[in-house]
């Protein structure tokens, strides 16, 4: 008893020590709810040419590290680095929960713990501005952003030039990268496996390769990471490059999309400046990262109050046919619109997808005779079916508010906005203001030819998909859409939301067999790969791609009218990138599966203790004994199924499995 007695009093003298307390309030470390994962903000000189009292930060996972110091700041025209000379002033750590019900994604409800910090700081030197980092610490992830508060000497207004980040891997870590041309581009271009080191080895020349975000790492014998941001209004996008220009470079380093209108600005402001959150998701294994609701959990909640029109759902689409009628001759018209929508409307598809080549030149409000939507939307409407309709982006930039008012007055559900082709700070703004302004009207958008997703579909849930992938369209013109790149995108541009690859063509044949051809394209990869992909892909947008004959007759169409666009459950049973994955979906009670293979074949197992207690049936979609020669060829059987079963999946070379488990009644 006296020992106890004792223990408290001492507990009692430390929490009252000022020491102890000073100490607590000056630390930068941030740790997650179940202490696996650490960040850390510190201030020191990291090498002796550099500042004495630079701003870095450290990362480590299950007491390895993952980062390690990089350097902090933010680059404003005409004064030093803000970052650069600073100290620590004060330091606030507090817990947190996200708890939250998403109108459509990959899963309903999120309900996450996490540790969060406020680290203040100021400059040494005069104008002794403030900066402040805000942290947080979930048990996937953690991630930053900085904070200028209103201060007198941003008053006047400020102008970033960059923001200078570093990520400074811990070893030479294995990335799988996207590579840009520039700061203009559509994010469709591979994503490429090669070491940090590489980026930077250019014969002692800095790089000056862009990289595109999320950036997927493999930290040897730490942990796997990727890079996001989200969160982005009134900001410009963040890419990484290589600056070192040495064989031993592990950092990547910031670089903010530049203004159009202001040379080598990225962000203008005035009053205070708030960055995008910087993210660092972290897994032991790769798949844990497609799991993971960071980017939701670091984005503004819903901005729409009344969110019952927004509806996911699957699309017949007239444009990768080249708008083929029944005739298999091409003919953008409005009976041939009607022959798509008869064709939703007989599969129990929720949309028809109206794309390029109803308006007149430079002007979205005005129809130029070749397809009347009024009237497709009407005679859609009496087959339950509802309407959406291309637009050219640069157009939309002018003629918003007039153009989605007109819209809503046709009855079309949704818009798809095309070749945006900008993510500077004006381009990101134009993302807000648009979600705004269609949820006005009620009106959903797919974002198309622009940048990757940041978060945004949390705050206007409106926001049903986005493009920025190497994605079907591709096999119109060569081979860069194949399997490979199939197990490659849900490891890398999958893990920032949802995306419009356009699957469902239903012309499959070998990559000998394959050649690309415009009207009727041919795709590579089995019949039972592309329905799997329904359920590999995020797309609360889910387009049925090819021509409605293409699907007359074939008995594994049945998946694909069946398979859901929005999940409440994901479970990532295994898979490496760029190789194989396995990905398990559930909506409601039901349970759907697929799996993929690069270009070799693979016998994989599927456990599904996923599953609740009882009996399910299993319907399965599997490569045919002949697939690899014929891959059209599928297997379809039931299978009685339990928590206790697993399903042994053999995969031809491009191959796939899909799998649809309900309850037995």
């Amino acid at each position: 008893m006296l020992k106890n007695l004792f223990n408290i009093a001492c507990l009692f003298l430390i929490l009252l020590s000022p020491n102890l307390v000073q100490s607590q309030e000056m630390s930068g470390k941030l740790v997650s709810p179940d202490h696996k994962l650490e960040i850390t903000f510190q201030t020191g000189q990291l090498d002796k040419k550099g500042p004495a009292n630079q701003l870095y930060f450290t990362v480590s996972f299950k007491g390895k590290q993952l980062f390690k110091p990089s350097l902090l700041s933010l680059d404003i025209k005409g004064a030093q680095a803000l970052g650069t000379d600073v100290r620590i002033t004060n330091s606030k750590i507090s817990a947190g929960n996200d708890t939250y019900q998403l109108v459509v994604g990959k899963t309903d409800k999120v309900n996450e713990q996490y540790n969060s910090l406020q680290l203040e700081l100021q400059e040494n030197s005069t104008p002794a501005r403030k900066l402040t980092i805000e942290a947080r610490a979930y048990n996937d992830a953690v991630a930053f952003r900085y904070i200028a508060p209103q201060q007198e000497a941003l008053e006047a207004g400020y102008e970033l030039i960059n923001e200078n980040t570093e990520f400074h891997f811990s070893n030479d870590a294995i990335t799988y990268a996207q590579v840009l041309p520039h700061y203009r581009s559509m994010y469709e271009s591979e994503y490429l496996k090669l070491s940090v080191s590489a980026f930077s080895n250019q014969g002692g020349v800095k790089s000056s390769v862009l990289i595109g975000l999320p950036l997927l790492a493999e930290v040897p014998g730490a942990g796997w990471v990727a890079i996001a941001e989200s969160e982005m209004q009134g900001y410009s996008s963040m890419y990484l490059t290589n600056p070192s220009g040495g064989w031993n470079g592990h950092t990547m380093l910031s670089r903010l999309s530049p203004r159009l209108d202001s040379s080598g600005i990225a962000v203008k402001g005035k009053g205070s400046l708030r960055s995008a959150w910087r993210i660092i998701m972290v897994g032991e294994e790769p798949g844990r990262l497609i799991e993971s609701n960071a980017l939701m959990n670091l984005s503004s909640p819903s901005a729409i109050a009344n969110t019952d029109w927004i509806k996911s759902g699957k699309a017949s689409w007239d444009w990768w046919s080249g708008s083929l009628g029944p005739d298999g001759k091409p003919a953008y018209t409005t009976a041939n619109m009607k022959y798509y929508v008869d064709f939703a409307a007989k599969s129990g598809l929720e949309y028809m997808m109206l794309d390029a080549g109803w308006f007149v030149s430079k002007d979205i409000t005005k129809m130029n005779g070749r397809v009347d939507i009024p009237e497709l939307v009407k005679y859609a409407a009496t087959k339950n079916v509802k309407v959406w309709i291309w637009l050219y982006a640069p157009y939309v930039f002018k003629q918003m508010d007039e153009a989605f008012a007109l819209y809503e007055k046709w009855g079309v559900a949704g818009l798809k906005i095309d070749f945006i082709e900008r993510d500077d700070q004006f381009g990101i703004d134009f993302h807000y203001k648009a979600a705004q302004k269609a949820a006005e009207h009620h009106l959903m958008l797919d974002l198309h030819g622009g940048t990757k997703p940041f978060g945004l579909e949390r705050t206007y849930p409106n926001v049903m998909s986005y493009e920025s992938v190497l994605g079907m369209e591709q096999s119109k013109g060569g081979t860069r859409d194949n399997p490979e790149n199939h197990t490659m995108l849900p490891f890398t541009r999958m893990l920032v939301g949802p995306l419009d690859y356009t699957p469902g063509g239903f012309d499959n044949v070998t990559r000998e067999q394959f050649y690309p051809k415009s009207d009727s394209p041919m795709v590579m990869g089995t019949r039972a790969h592309h329905l799997a992909l329904y359920v590999v892909y995020q797309a609360q947008l889910g387009m049925v791609s090819d021509h409605p004959s293409a699907y007359e007759g074939q008995a594994d169409f049945e998946f694909i009218k069946k398979v859901p666009a929005s999940w409440d459950e994901i479970k990532v049973l295994h898979g490496i990138p760029g190789e194989y994955i396995s990905i398990a979906r559930r909506k409601g009670n039901d349970w759907y599966i697929g799996s993929i293979t690069n270009w070799t074949a693979r016998n994989l197992s599927l456990p599904l203790s996923f599953l609740g207690t009882g009996n399910y049936t299993a319907e399965i979609y599997s490569d045919a004994a002949d697939a690899k020669t014929n891959p059209k060829h599928t297997s379809i059987i039931k299978q009685q199924v339990n928590n206790k079963t697993i399903l042994q999946a053999k995969l031809v070379t491009g191959g796939g499995y899909a799998v649809r488990i309900i309850k037995t009644k």
